[in-house]
């Protein structure tokens, strides 16, 4: 299956028709599926569509990045929360920050928008669950996952009971429905069809035969929720997880032969143009043909122009993490290297090093560098906290987990300096806030908190350039050091968008 890749068709009113039975060309199955899936009629086949010449490398390579994609897609666990955080020593409180004319009313709609947050986020899949000790019933403890709406056989249910003249069980289900097929003379079944069902038989064997056969289907399409399934003998209950999600296909990147295919360098620039000519300059003398990626929000945007760069001229002033975006949303290869447009490419600028630390470890998103000699990294802890309240979040500098095994010269940790290698597809489902436009670095690694494997390195930097004083340097530096208002609004987007009730930056 995973060599062959999967079939896409559009059908007209799939799941028309009741939604407490399958539909009649759904049969029950595991997901995933044990073998290849079936093409429809008239379906292309893809593989017939690549160049001749290119047909077995493309395949090759696809088959390597499917493998990565699947293992660096990690189920997310749903942590009990400990109640009210203790706010560290020092931390800003961030409700004291608040316009006061405006706090009860930010207060109110934070509260409203967690909630929806919340039932975005949150299921029945993030129930704690206890296994009862000394039970007579089997049944699946993790990883019965099912399509919406079709119908699938639960896997490994059965009863190992003494002998008995007669043995009941009952399985109840809340979104969906549950089945089996039709019993045996001296059998009985109740609620075939339905989310509550029974059965009896005399016969253990035959009761364990109904139950090899019980299949469970969703009532309601959903792409990513969860069912709990209550499973009963006597005195005996067992509940467990049922997965309700929809596949998604991979989104897979051509690695090619060589960096250019592979990497992709994003800048934002401001202001700077010596230090950008500078910069690229000293990309040419290592990389002539790898493609670079220029935001600009310059208010007298000067064109530049070169093999290999897209240039993109923006509204004025409209600050950092907006150029950001802007560049990412316009790399088409697998990795981007973030770098500032007053740094310098060395002989230790190693594009490739980084790539191979990536490869090796496709869990990982991000992997930062070195600056002029310098690491710059850090670690984040938070606290959930209580609803109202809201949570905890503390910075601590140059504090990192382990060491990324197999490679000693990095460490994991939570965020990195800007200069860092990403996965481009990772980087964009998490994205750079576009209200935080000069004060902010920590806060798309905040954003990216349990979303984003992070990594430093210290075998790989770049040079950092000096800068003049001269009358641009000046007029930049308006920009570069902003009023604390620019921080109080910060504080103050923490306070509603992360559900922050106190932060801790650290020392640098």
């Amino acid at each position: 299956m995973w060599r062959t890749g999967v079939c896409f068709l559009a059908e007209k009113e799939r799941w028309s028709g009741s939604a407490k039975l399958p539909h009649p060309l759904t049969t029950p199955s595991h997901l995933p599926p044990p073998g290849p899936c079936t093409c429809a009629k008239a379906a292309v086949l893809l593989k017939n569509a690549l160049p001749k010449d290119r047909a077995e490398e493309l395949i090759k390579r696809r088959e390597k990045d499917f493998q990565q994609n699947k293992a660096s897609i990690l189920t997310r666990s749903h942590l009990p929360s400990n109640g009210r955080c203790t706010c560290p020593q020092g931390a800003t409180q961030l409700k004291d920050v608040l316009p006061q004319n405006q706090k009860e009313e930010l207060i109110r709609r934070r509260a409203k928008e967690f909630q929806q947050h919340r039932a975005r986020t949150e299921s029945v899949l993030s129930s704690l669950l206890y296994a009862p000790c000394n039970s007579p019933l089997q049944y699946p403890i993790q990883g019965f996952r099912v399509r919406p709406m079709t119908s699938t056989l639960i896997p490994g249910l059965a009863l190992h009971a003494e002998q008995r003249s007669s043995y009941t069980v009952s399985l109840n289900v809340s979104k969906g429905v549950l089945g089996t097929v039709i019993p045996a003379k001296g059998a009985q079944v109740q609620g075939n069809g339905e989310s509550r069902l029974m059965m009896e038989s005399s016969s253990l064997e035959t009761l364990n035969e109904l139950l090899g056969n019980v299949s469970y289907t969703s009532s309601a399409y959903h792409i990513h929720t969860g069912d709990l399934a209550s499973f009963q003998f006597e005195d005996h209950e067992a509940v467990f997880p049922v997965t309700i999600k929809q596949p998604q296909p991979p989104v897979l990147y051509d690695m090619g032969t060589d960096i250019n295919s592979q990497v992709t360098i994003t800048t934002k620039t401001f202001l700077r143009y010596p230090e950008l000519q500078r910069l690229l300059s000293s990309i040419r003398q290592f990389y002539k043909d790898i493609e670079v990626i220029i935001a600009d929000d310059s208010f007298d945007p000067k064109k530049i122009t070169g093999a290999h760069i897209q240039h993109y001229i923006m509204p004025p002033a409209q600050g950092w993490f907006a150029g950001r975006n802007l560049a990412v949303s316009q790399v088409t290869t697998k990795y981007f290297l973030w770098v500032d447009d007053d740094f310098l490419f060395t002989e230790s600028t190693k594009i490739e090093e980084m790539v191979k630390v990536m490869e090796a470890n496709p869990d990982l998103d991000v992997l930062g560098g070195s600056v002029g000699g310098l690491q710059f990294y850090f670690s984040l802890l938070y606290e959930e906290g209580e609803e109202m309240e809201g949570g905890c979040m503390q910075r601590k500098y140059r504090e990192r987990f382990h060491s990324l095994p197999g490679y000693p010269q990095c460490s994991l940790v939570n965020g990195v300096v800007n200069f860092f290698l990403a996965r481009t597809d990772a980087v964009q489902r998490v994205g750079f806030d576009p209200k935080l436009k000069r004060v902010a670095h920590s806060e798309f690694f905040m954003d990216g908190l349990g979303s984003l494997m992070v990594a430093t390195c210290d075998h790989v930097s770049i040079g950092h350039q000096k800068i003049a004083n001269d009358k641009n340097t000046l007029h930049y530096s308006g920009f570069r050091h902003p009023p604390k208002s620019d921080e109080d609004s910060k504080l103050q987007l923490h306070f509603f968008k992360n559900h922050l009730k106190c932060i801790l930056y650290g020392k640098l």
